[in-house]
């Protein structure tokens, strides 16, 4: 192999693995962007009993969990129909994401279980953790395809070997919330009830805290294409922007809704934009951090509770209102 292929061999895997991490790595489908209208449309989901956590499919198709419900459902664009899947009475799914390949992964937060959907046959394989009371949260992928997760209960971070099934648990301490990978494959974890989002080098398993104020309850994250991490501090209605290289706040952002709109879920498109919901305040919040302009979109039912969102290839948000039982999408 040249020396000029080996060039672009390697520029291809940085490619994708910066895909891989984009916007949250919540979905195995890199987020895309659009000229946003501000069009919302919503669809009563089959099963309301808290429905929450949509993920993008390589299928086009959106994916949600059910967990009072304990299912799976799928949301196609095209035919607006779902379909559904139960998983194990009791296990409580959420915390959904979709691999390239279309497998489905979710959190059991009853049963501390990792649940693996194939939709193609609806086959379903439990991924059990050495932990009993693991409480699984959020969930993301890294570059190789494998999972890592949050263990609320346990106070560890998880990471499940697709390859092997092999679980394996890191300390990261007390009720860790969400999670995010940067472009260099660190961890970021939010630990809401601790005001500080910490930092995990799976290399060196050293983990590093940044403190995010009294009161801030960082909630969720994302990474933007410029590398930079996104967080939504819930107790003090700001956006945070942090620096992973330098690990540090680079500067916080106050929201429209004020200090009580409770900033929740956290996406980034492929134009660099943040996408905020508002969980108090039935809205979404687009920022560009370029111009620093805001734009609000109000959702059309109350007490929504969005608590997380997906964007997809072609730059639609998709968001489920666990509170509402509401599938819906800004265009």
């Amino acid at each position: 192999m040249t020396y000029s292929s080996k060039f672009r061999l390697i520029a291809l895997i940085a490619l994708v693995a910066c895909e891989a991490l984009a916007g949250g790595s919540y979905s195995g489908v890199a987020p895309g962007a659009r000229a946003v209208s501000g069009t919302v449309s919503e669809w009563p989901v089959p099963t309301p009993k808290y429905a929450r956590d949509p993920a993008v499919g390589s299928d086009g198709n959106i994916y949600f969990a059910v967990r009072a419900g304990d299912r799976i459902a799928r949301f196609n664009p095209k035919s607006k129909r779902f379909q559904e899947w139960d998983v194990p009475a009791g296990m409580q799914p959420r915390g959904l994401v979709v691999a390239r390949d279309g497998r489905v992964f979710f959190g059991g937060s009853a049963n501390s279980a990792i649940g693996e959907l194939d939709p193609s046959g609806g086959k379903l394989r439990i991924h059990r953790n050495p932990s009993a009371d693991a409480d699984p949260y959020t969930l993301v992928f890294d570059a190789e395809g494998n999972i890592w997760f949050t263990e609320r209960k346990a106070g560890n971070l998880g990471r499940l070997e697709r390859a092997s099934g092999k679980v394996t648990e890191y300390p990261i301490g007390d009720r860790p919330y969400a999670l995010s990978l940067d472009k260099r494959g660190y961890v970021w974890v939010t630990r809401k009830d601790a005001d500080r989002v910490a930092r995990f080098d799976p290399r060196t398993g050293q983990v590093t805290e940044l403190s995010m104020g009294k009161g801030s309850q960082p909630r969720r994250s994302a990474v933007a294409p410029d590398g930079m991490l996104w967080v939504s501090l819930y107790g003090t209605g700001k956006l945070a922007k942090i620096d992973p290289v330098a690990n540090r706040v680079v500067k916080e952002y106050d929201l429209p809704g004020g200090p009580n709109a409770g900033p929740y879920a956290v996406n980034a498109d492929a134009d660099g934009r943040i996408w905020v919901s508002e969980i108090q305040t039935d809205s979404v919040v687009m920022f560009d951090p370029r111009s620093e302009a805001i734009r609000v979109f109000k959702l059309p039912t109350r007490d929504s509770g969005v608590r997380k969102a997906a964007i997809d290839g072609e730059g639609r948000y998709w968001y489920v209102s666990s509170h509402a039982g509401k599938h819906g999408v800004i265009e």
